[in-house]
């Protein structure tokens, strides 16, 4: 029997087996630790000479990943800790910011009180005192310093010492110190911020403002209805009984003085114009006689006397004429000129008919106003005045009168202020005397009278037409870059064209000042959280 083959198979099997038991020995000598050498507890080659000895694998990690460890932590860690995600929801619902084995929740509390900053501390999960751990917190906002919140224990939780201010739209940075270790973590968050670029805004007519001190006149705004000028304002009586004939204007037609508005028959005026004709018929025999008598007294043939009686005859008829003419000349006719029944009743001034009671074939009476003109050129506005404000408001004020219907206004001075204040309505009224040259003041127009009572320089004040209303705050948008925020404003005196800002915005911070409602409606689509 040959036994060749299978002495050639055992050689080859002793062999590997001697080949991989070697392998194995230097595997095991390679993995043996370095330390311990001389016995003297020197510690192991540094991390740094580490990483330059070694090519293999590493805690499961070859080089051909491009991961090479540095201080305990790879370049892929650090990478992410450089983008950190974003804080996931703690257990008070706050922000859970984490490194390593600690963890700080930051809560904004305002449930019964004033916004405040609330940090709990854990380690392995698990809530540790808070006071076992020394935290600072700082936040940054947009186009302001940095503000650092001094934190005291309170309970379980560490509580901020000021007032989170809105909007709570800021960069978050904590730094904690326990057992001896330092962390630095953070977040951001971001509420009433809108971005639009310059192109953007223009297209949108939003023009920026620099926030600035500026002359403010402190004003009081009264509520008033514009009316007729009483003093340019007639009422058209006839003052003789009659019947209409004619009725030539309407309300609303525009007459000069001197014209007809209507003719009215009247016997009366018949017995007038009928008395002035005899009168003057008198006064012309009278006259003749007078002339008669006089060439003859010339020429002595009558006596002085004769001539004398005559004069006095003459002279009284004249009064007579005179005293007719006067009469006439009251009741608004004249001399006949056709039938004397004919009154023409004639507008006494320049305006325009505002109210017209008679028509054609009625009988009026003469103390009827059948008429109203009034010369609108002018109007009253008068305005209620508090007994609160009476030692504020007085005579010669400066005044802007603003109509609610349309948009119009008027610069104005108060005129008079009366004397008495109403039984009802326990009010005065202020009157201001209006220019009505376009004729746009209507009387029984309602309006708003706003009194400037004083002027105050004040250190910040933004435009009137840029604040606007977002949940209960008034605010202007503040412009940081590209982005746009709500800067929540305590406001005070205005002129309704410039607001003092008293806290909320810096003398030169720029804000959105026309068209700001366009950057509100921009929020609203950016569905702008309330995210604490």
């Amino acid at each position: 029997m040959n036994n060749t083959p299978l002495k050639k198979q055992w050689i080859a099997i002793v062999a590997v087996l001697v080949i991989t038991a070697v392998l194995g020995a230097l595997i095991l000598r390679d993995k043996k630790p370095a330390s311990g050498g001389d016995g003297h507890g020197h510690a192991e080659a540094s991390h740094g000479e580490e990483h330059k000895d070694e090519h293999g694998e590493k805690d499961g990690h070859s080089e051909k990943d491009g991961h090479v460890e540095k201080d305990g932590h790879s370049e892929k860690e650090e990478h992410a800790q450089e983008a950190a995600p974003a804080p996931t929801k703690g257990p008070h619902g706050g922000k859970l910011l984490k490194e390593g084995n600690y963890a700080v929740e930051v809560t904004i509390f305002e449930t019964g009180r004033e916004p405040q900053f609330r940090l709990y501390t854990y380690v392995d999960g698990k809530p540790v005192d808070p006071a076992q751990s020394q935290v600072q917190l700082t936040i940054e906002r947009l186009g302001q310093p940095p503000q650092a919140f001094a934190l005291a224990k309170e309970g379980d939780y560490l509580a901020g010492n000021a007032t989170v201010t809105e909007p709570h739209s800021f960069k978050v940075k904590v730094t904690a110190t326990h057992a001896g270790k330092t962390h630095q973590m953070g977040y951001e968050q971001v509420e009433a911020r809108v971005t639009m670029t310059d192109a953007q805004m223009k297209a949108a007519g939003v023009d920026l403002g620099t926030a600035g001190p500026a002359l403010i006149g402190s004003t009081l705004r009264l509520t008033g209805e514009v009316k007729y000028n009483s003093d340019r304002t007639v009422q058209v009586v006839p003052r003789l009984a009659g019947l209409v004939e004619e009725v030539k204007a309407s309300a609303g037609d525009t007459v000069r003085k001197g014209q007809v508005l209507a003719v009215i028959s009247s016997q009366g005026l018949s017995d007038q114009r009928a008395e002035l004709l005899a009168a003057q018929r008198r006064l012309s025999l009278a006259r003749t006689t007078y002339e008669r008598e006089r060439k003859l007294w010339e020429e002595k043939i009558s006596a002085k006397q004769d001539m004398l009686q005559a004069q006095a005859a003459m002279e009284e008829a004249s009064i007579a004429v005179q005293s007719a003419q006067n009469k006439l000349a009251s009741l608004g006719g004249v001399a006949a000129s056709g039938s004397l029944t004919r009154y023409e009743l004639r507008s006494p001034i320049d305006g325009v008919v505002t109210e017209k009671r008679l028509s054609l074939g009625e009988s009026v009476k003469e103390d009827s106003a059948v008429f109203t003109v009034s010369d609108l050129s002018t109007v009253w506005v008068e305005a209620a005045v508090g007994v609160r404000d009476l030692g504020s408001v007085v005579t010669g004020l400066p005044v802007v009168v603003k109509a609610n219907a349309f948009e119009a206004q008027a610069n104005a001075k108060i005129n008079y202020m009366s004397a008495l204040v109403g039984e009802q309505t326990r009010n005065a009224v202020a009157r201001i005397v209006l220019a009505n040259p376009k004729g746009i003041w209507r009387p029984g127009l309602p309006v708003t009278v706003d009194v400037l009572i004083e002027e105050k320089q004040v250190a910040v004040a933004v435009a009137a037409d840029a604040v606007q209303d977002l949940r209960d705050w008034k605010v202007v948008f503040g412009r940081y870059g590209t982005a746009l925020e709500a800067r929540p404003l305590e406001l005070g005196i205005s002129d309704g064209k410039h607001v003092e800002v008293r806290a909320g915005l810096r003398a030169g911070e720029n804000y959105a000042r026309t068209n700001s409602f366009v950057v509100k409606a921009e929020l609203g689509k950016a569905g702008a959280s309330h995210d604490h």
